[in-house]
């Protein structure tokens, strides 16, 4: 078992990576606070995992609540559900909420957690790829609104977050591939000696190897875990996680939530930003190319579908980092460096969006 932490001084917390859910009882025992927990999943993984976890948690109360799976499904009205289970059983504010399940179900757990009594502790116990290694860390916990894709929602740091990489045995091939995704922007932002070993090594990853799986899950939360302790609410340094993602929730938004998955989307994204990023001269055309090449053997999308230019300005406008009407994009200034910049050019914008 490997250990890492998000240093946020008194909001501080671990990472446990490579533990068995079923040998984890005294991992998981220090982090839940009070007599109380509501355990969170879905129609897909509690038949899988909930009772395995129901067995190491051992307190006076606890309450289960299955949630319907998929993105679409991350709204306000499922988010209600969340809210009559604690009342109907009547949580108090030393209650623990427990996600167990990919990234809609930890966003929607820790945005209840945040909310409920005005503030709940809760723990992430993210059992996709993607939520391993990019949603359960950092505390950003959402819902979506028909307009734009996590605009409602609250920083809320969890008390610890447990991976058990056994857990992604289970996962269908597409959703592991769209957790791939997030794994190489990390690469792409801050660690190019992460995406060379990425390219080296996909072939192992994409087989699931342990010891591959192992390296780049530990690898992603800990560069993560260093952007979240330097810039915890996104005030700087922070936006550079989200390479690739204006464009991939205004492709997501189009789309209907579900209908991409999310690591499917930011793929594309990520390779738009790289093609603005070579019209900006900032990347060569042979590094823009290597972003390409890496999507393509993941297997995973690199070019939007059929949205114009002017859908996705419009959408793209409805963004977290858009100040005063000004949409500020994460491109790459060099791979392993990304920044975050209002200063691409109009022009420039537009001929990606139409090549794309």
């Amino acid at each position: 078992m490997n250990v890492l932490n998000v240093d946020l001084g008194e909001r501080s917390y671990p990472i446990f990576i490579g533990c068995s859910l079923s040998q984890s009882t005294s991992v998981l025992a220090p982090y839940i606070k009070g007599g109380q927990v509501l355990l969170v999943s879905n129609e897909t993984i509690a038949p899988l995992y909930m009772e395995v976890l129901k067995s190491i948690i051992n307190v006076p109360v606890l309450n289960t609540l299955v949630l319907p799976d998929g993105e679409q499904y991350k709204t306000l009205e499922t988010l209600n559900a969340v809210f009559d289970a604690l009342l109907m059983h009547r949580h108090d504010r030393s209650t623990t909420l427990i996600a167990l399940g990919g990234g809609v179900i930890g966003d929607m757990t820790g945005f209840a957690a945040a909310c409920y009594q005005r503030g709940v502790n809760f723990v992430q116990i993210p059992t996709t790829l993607l939520a391993q290694v990019d949603s359960s860390v950092g505390g950003k916990t959402a819902v979506n609104h028909p307009s734009g894709k996590n605009m409602i929602g609250a920083f809320h740091q969890p008390q610890c977050v447990l991976i058990d990489i056994e857990t992604l045995q289970s996962l269908p091939d597409r959703e592991y591939r769209a957790g791939l995704a997030e794994v190489i922007k990390y690469g792409l932002i801050t660690d190019l000696a992460f995406f060379v070993w990425l390219e080296e090594h996909m072939a192992l990853l994409l087989a699931r190897d342990e010891d591959a799986l192992l390296y780049a899950i530990e690898r992603s939360c800990y560069l993560k875990a260093h952007v979240v302790s330097e810039d915890e609410r996104e005030s700087g340094l922070r936006a550079i996680l989200n390479l690739g993602h204006t464009f991939g929730h205004a492709i997501e938004t189009h789309e209907g939530y579900g209908e991409w998955l999310h690591g499917e989307a930011v793929a594309a994204g990520m390779c738009m930003a790289a093609d603005l990023s070579q019209r900006l001269a900032w990347i060569s055309k042979p590094d823009q190319a290597r972003v390409v090449a890496l999507f393509v053997e993941a297997g995973l999308p690199t070019a939007s579908p059929d949205i114009t230019p002017e859908q996705f300005l419009a959408l793209m406008a409805i963004d977290k980092k858009a100040l005063g009407g000004e949409v500020r994009l994460v491109l790459l200034e060099r791979l392993g460096k990304a920044v975050v910049t209002a200063d691409y050019g109009a022009a420039n914008l537009m001929a990606t969006l139409s090549a794309n």
